[in-house]
């Protein structure tokens, strides 16, 4: 059932991606003369397709919620505006493309030089021959290694501080919404890039795969900081991180404060907070943002602003640092 779904979306999108590519790219491509791009130009395609239907979805289903059920009302949407642009850019996904696709052929060299010297691999989907080779129990196993990788990156992202100021552009937003999913620095979407396609390449994930993987989650996330009054239940906010669960890693003085040093980090599952004490339960609507915010510390409205100021807020804590040593235990705010 799930390959035979799987099938007849990838046979729509690949039907789209030929239609596109004859009608539409081949043409200016051979117009500007470069139609020595033209095989990797057809391959991206596919995921561009994937990121604007995407999109669509996401604000079809969402903005209307978000009409109906804000979680916050908000005077004015201005601010939102600037993370349209982070939603276009993040959501056509060239760069986790270009990182899985770079990466494979280093992969293939590694994996025939373990092979060469009677080393063997590790055949993730075969660890339970007869179950974990059916393509639902894989799927499945993927997205769970993906999700709990997911989950220690989003720690390291709040607990070491460099990374934290990164970081910082996307818990600057005051106003959650459907599009601030993808409000991120952009030297930390290529870490963020780079780091999931390693770690897809290292279990063995198909490219077709590792397009749905990512589709999947990204539109999980979406819902998750869309401003929608939604809660799941005792049992369904256990088991799938909801916009009340996501809003509480956003709220001032608990997200990245709280318990120690944040709260709320996972992606797609609770389970790994509630495995190394990190959930917080609150259901309380809580302002969002940056504790030093509500002092006056300004963190950019627009695009490059806010790019910029992050890179000086990482000199200024290099420049502090060489002046004296900071506490070691203290969270990075």
């Amino acid at each position: 059932m799930f390959h035979l779904i799987f099938s007849s979306i990838d046979g729509f999108i690949s039907t789209l991606q030929t239609w596109l590519y004859i009608d539409v790219v081949q043409p200016f491509l051979f117009r500007f003369d470069l139609m020595g791009y033209d095989e990797d130009t057809y391959d991206s395609l596919y995921w561009v397709i994937i990121g604007v239907l995407e999109v669509l979805t996401m604000y079809v289903l969402l903005r209307p919620l978000e009409a109906l059920r804000p979680a916050e009302q908000w005077p004015s949407r201005k601010a939102v505006r600037v993370d349209v642009i982070y939603t276009w850019i993040a959501k056509l996904g060239l760069l986790n493309l270009f990182f899985f696709f770079a990466l494979q052929p280093l992969f293939d060299n590694v994996q025939g030089w373990l092979r060469l010297r009677g080393i063997a691999n590790i055949e993730f989907d075969n660890l339970w021959p007869g179950v974990t080779t059916q393509p639902l129990v894989t799927f499945v196993m993927y997205l769970l290694v993906l999700d709990f990788a997911g989950y220690w990156y989003h720690r390291w992202q709040h607990r070491i501080g460099v990374w934290w100021e990164l970081h910082a552009v996307h818990h600057s937003q005051r106003q959650m919404s459907l599009w601030s999913d993808d409000r991120n620095h952009l030297l930390d979407d290529l870490l963020q890039a780079s780091f999931f396609a390693v770690i897809a390449l290292l279990i063995g994930v198909s490219p077709s795969q590792f397009v749905v993987l990512v589709a999947l989650t990204n539109l999980a996330q979406s819902v998750q900081h869309a401003n929608i009054r939604l809660y799941f239940g005792w049992l369904g906010e256990r088991l799938i991180v909801s916009p009340t669960f996501h809003r509480r890693h956003h709220a001032i003085g608990y997200g990245h404060e709280g318990l120690k040093y944040g709260c709320n980090f996972g992606v797609l599952f609770p389970w790994w907070d509630m495995l190394f004490g990190s959930a917080s339960w609150s259901r309380a609507t809580e302002p969002t943002g940056i504790a030093d915010q509500l002092d006056g510390r300004h963190y950019g409205e627009g695009f490059w602003a806010q790019h910029w100021l992050a890179f000086k807020r990482i000199g200024a804590r290099l420049v502090a640092k060489r002046r004296g040593p900071a506490d070691k235990d203290a969270p990075a705010v």
